[in-house]
This record gives C-alpha cells, structure tokens and sequence, in this order.
C-alpha cells in the first residue's frame, strides 16, 4: 500500500463532484470531523452505557465522552505519524492531516453500538441465533444470516456513516474515503468471521470493496471480500485500547469498585523505577503537592495514557513496512514490551475479574438482554406482517427514515435492527415500558 494512494479526500456519494481547490477554512478532513460532531447519531451517545449504568449522582463515562477522548488520542498519535512521514512525502499535502483523519475516524468509531453497552449486541445476536428472530434464517443467504447472528457495532458504524437512510442523501455522511477505511477495524464480510467481529454488512460490502479499490487497501490472497486494514485502523485501534482500559481504571475508582490504593499502585505499574527514575520523581513531586485523591488518580491516568502514546506510535514505526504491505496481524497495544505489557496485562485481568463482572454492569446487562429482545420481537414481528391491526400500531412507532418499500426479508429485519441499535438506554427503556404497559400515559 501507497499513502499517496490511502489518503484521498473523494467522498462517498459525491464522486462526481470536483473538490473545491480554493482557500476555505476547514480542510476536507476537518469537513468530516464537523459533520460527525454535528449529527443525531453522535449526540445520542451521550445517553448510551459505556461499561456502567449512569449513575444518578456519579459521573462515569458514556459512549460520547468516551469517543470524545479516543479522538484526542488519536489525534496525537496520527499528528505523531505525520511528523514521521512528512520527510518522506514533502509533496503530499495530505499528509499534514493524519492527525484529523484517526481523530475523525476515532469519533466515530462507536457510533454502530447499541444501548446497554456491550451486551446490546449480544441481545441482538442472541434473538437471532437463539430467540425468536431464529424462525428467519431460511428466508436469508449465508451472509445475511450471519450479519444478524454476529451483530458488530463497528460494521453498524460503518452503515450509518454510509447508508441512504429514507429520505436522506447518497453516500449517507458523505464522508472522505480515507476517514471511512480508517473506522474498519475488521475488514471482511460476516460469512468469513466466527465471532461477533466483521467490518461491513451485505448492504454496504459493495461501498467497502469501492473504496478499497480506489485506496488500493489490498485484498487478502484468495479472498476477494477480505481486506487489510487501512493502516491508519492500527491508530484508531491503539487510542480505543488505550481508553477504555485507562478510563474504565478511573470510573472504577470514582464507584468505588477500586480502592485509591488499588488504582494508584495500577497506573504507577506502567513505570519502570530505573529508565522511568525521573518521571517517578516528578510524580511524586506532584502528589505531595496535589491533595484531592481524584486529582491524583486523574494526573497518573493522564501520565499513563501519555505514555502508552509514544510507546505505541514507536510499534508503528517498527512495524511500518509490515503494515503498508498488509502482513502486521497484531494490535500495536499487543506488542508493548516490558514494564507497559506486564502492567497492561494486569490491567485486563482485574478489569475482567472485578471490574466488568461487578454487579451493576451485569444488572444492566441482563435489562439489556430483555429490553432489546423485546422490542426486536415487536418490530420485527411487526414489519413481516404489516397487514395485522396490532402491527400497523407498532409501525406507526419507525421513524421514517428507517421504513423500507422493499419487499426483501433482510433489508425489513435490518430497517427495525438500525432503529433498535440507534436508540439511547433511556428511549429504549421507556418504549419497551409503554409496549408492555408498564408505563402509561395518565395512568397511575
């Protein structure tokens, strides 16, 4: 791969269109970025489970601020790349941009997810496989089944950014072909996947495979709908990695999951005490000075985070040939050496054996698990029998721009998929209340 070739500013949707050549104030990149920021689907995360329940009096983190921070991440490791690269291509303007690329790409990264953190997908996977939505399969191809029964947020990601929503313009965002294979952490089609990870449904593998092409991303050998990465995916990778097991260290402490002890002696394990002697110092320093214990936690989050940054733009650079020829298999946070990896792995095992196991995650969880069932079993009972009386009352409840003219079984069961995927916990809960007449209106 040429990164004369992967980073291009031409638009999904807007081929045709001549990119204007005359002094703006935003560069086409920085175009992407606003129109995410600015969108419904980006301001729905703010009411969306990251890992915890938002809680009433306690602020934890929610899909929005925890995509918020993976794009500042990623940015300082895209602007790191392009500091790299710039000698090589003095030519290449675009190149400048990297940085607001992987933060774009890092914004949106999230935005496929459904409610209930998760557990969403596996709510929607599990009605398929498992519940009622199983009665369904002969009606579908191979591919289309399993874009069901392994139900990603990163291929959903990719849909909305991409797909003609009812009533909505081509190429759905629009958004630069750089910026969209930058979102791809899996590219291939589901049929090819074992487990929940893909990169695009069957709906959007043709727009997938149009820009590869045009990137020229190689394809895998012998496997025309497998693709490499974008290597810019590595970035956007690495700043998700980085973030969620940093934050959640944090949100952990401000719980009360982790004791002070516990989370301090957790980030000051990412430093080694003889080639990291004088930043121990500093810390200390500051510690002594700064008193409030969450304003320590928050400094040695920060330091950390700071420093899986270099150490993770330096495995790009290492394995930068690698990359570009489509032959580097790892995450760059699976190859960190040394006092990072030791304490990086011990990071994983207490999220998992204490963090992601205590008690209000999985109760939301399980709320999860029966909200989205339900509500998958109303609308998409509903959409496959659409003459029925009780039916035509939950359809009036699809927002337009998810309803379909089409007579094809997979593109009706996925209009209710993006509807239920695209809701907040909040919406979801109350509708699913109101169709079970838990909760109605004037009555007590």
């Amino acid at each position: 791969m040429d990164w004369n070739k992967l980073l291009s500013t031409k638009r999904l949707g807007m081929e045709d269109w001549a990119t204007s050549d005359r002094s703006e104030d935003r560069t086409q990149f920085q175009r992407d970025y606003d129109r995410i920021i600015f969108s419904s689907p980006f301001r729905r995360m703010q009411n969306k489970t990251q890992v915890f329940p938002l809680p009433e009096h306690v602020f934890v983190h929610n899909r929005l601020t925890h995509s918020l921070e993976v794009a500042s991440v990623g940015r300082s490791l895209g602007n790191l790349l392009a500091e790299k690269l710039a000698p090589e291509f003095p030519e290449n303007k675009l190149v400048s941009e990297i940085g607001t690329i992987v933060s774009t790409a890092c914004l949106a990264h999230d935005l496929g997810n459904p409610p209930f953190g998760h557990s969403g997908e596996a709510a929607i996977s599990n009605f398929f496989e498992k519940g009622a939505g199983h009665e369904f399969e002969p009606l579908l191809t191979t591919g289309e089944w399993k874009d069901f029964t392994l139900f990603d947020g990163n291929a959903n990601a990719f849909r909305i950014l991409t797909h003609q929503f009812n009533g909505k313009r081509p190429g759905g965002f629009a958004l630069t072909y750089s910026t969209l294979a930058s979102i791809v952490k899996y590219p291939f089609e589901s049929k090819l996947s074992v487990k929940p990870k893909f990169g695009f449904f069957q709906s959007e593998k043709n727009d997938y495979k149009k820009i590869a092409n045009q990137l020229e991303i190689k394809s895998k050998p012998g496997i025309s709908e497998s693709f490499s990465r974008h290597p810019l995916v590595y970035l956007v990778e690495a700043a998700d990695d980085i973030c969620y097991q940093i934050m959640d260290l944090e949100d952990a402490f401000k719980l009360g999951i982790l004791s002070y002890a516990e989370t301090k002696n957790l980030y000051l394990g990412f430093y080694d005490d003889e080639t990291d002697k004088k930043y121990l110092e500093n810390i200390n320093a500051i510690l002594t000075r700064v008193t409030d214990k969450n304003e320590q936690i928050s400094y040695l989050r920060a330091g950390v985070i700071g420093k899986l940054i270099y150490e993770c733009i330096g495995i790009f650079s290492e394995n930068h040939e690698k990359i570009l020829s489509g032959n580097f298999e790892s995450s760059l946070i699976g190859l960190l050496k040394g006092k990072q990896a030791e304490a990086m792995n011990t990071v994983k095992a207490i999220s998992y054996s204490q963090v992601y196991a205590h008690r209000s995650v999985v109760e939301i969880e399980i709320a999860g698990y029966k909200i989205i069932g339900t509500l998958l079993e109303e609308f998409v009972g509903a959409i496959m029998n659409p003459k029925d009386l009780y039916s035509k009352k939950i359809l009036s409840l699809l927002p337009e721009q998810y309803k379909t003219g089409s007579d094809s079984v997979y593109l009706k069961i996925q209009s209710v998929v993006d509807f239920v995927s695209g809701m907040t916990d909040v919406f979801a809960l109350d509708l699913y209340r109101k169709i079970k007449g838990i909760s109605l209106p004037g009555v007590v």
